[in-house]
């Protein structure tokens, strides 16, 4: 039985990390943890988002898309999706990488939760000061 052609990426955003596959000859189906697109993620941001890389390489038809998606909430696995896409996309073609670097696809989002510190109310916040 011949291996199953398809091109890996690893995606994080947030607290979020998204295993792609990238299966050539494919319908453009989108699955995340055995979820089409559409039933995974209940906001068409996250949606469009996800679909953004295939869309800049103009490929959305060409591949199916299995994803595995783990840890933070929708925004955060929704852009650890499109990184690890972006970077699937790299390792099949490489040619595509200057048209995703330029519109900022292949760019790890460093921002993420600022832990709360003792002695405050948040990470920020502070409580109330009463001078008398």
């Amino acid at each position: 039985m011949p291996a199953i052609q398809q091109y890996l990426g690893t995606g994080r955003r947030k607290t979020s990390t998204a295993r792609v596959f990238l299966r050539p000859n494919g319908r453009g189906e989108i699955v995340i943890n055995d979820r089409p697109l559409d039933q995974y993620f209940p906001n068409e941001t996250a949606r469009s988002a996800v679909r953004q890389p295939l869309l800049a390489a103009e490929m959305a038809d060409k591949f199916d898309v299995f994803i595995s998606a783990r840890g933070g909430g929708f925004t955060g696995q929704a852009g650890a999706a499109r990184l690890g896409i972006a970077r699937a996309l790299c390792e099949f073609n490489a040619e595509l990488r200057g048209k995703l670097k330029e519109m900022g696809l292949l760019t790890r989002d460093p921002r993420a939760h600022e832990r709360k510190k003792y002695g405050q109310k948040g990470a920020r916040k502070r409580f109330q000061f009463s001078k008398r």
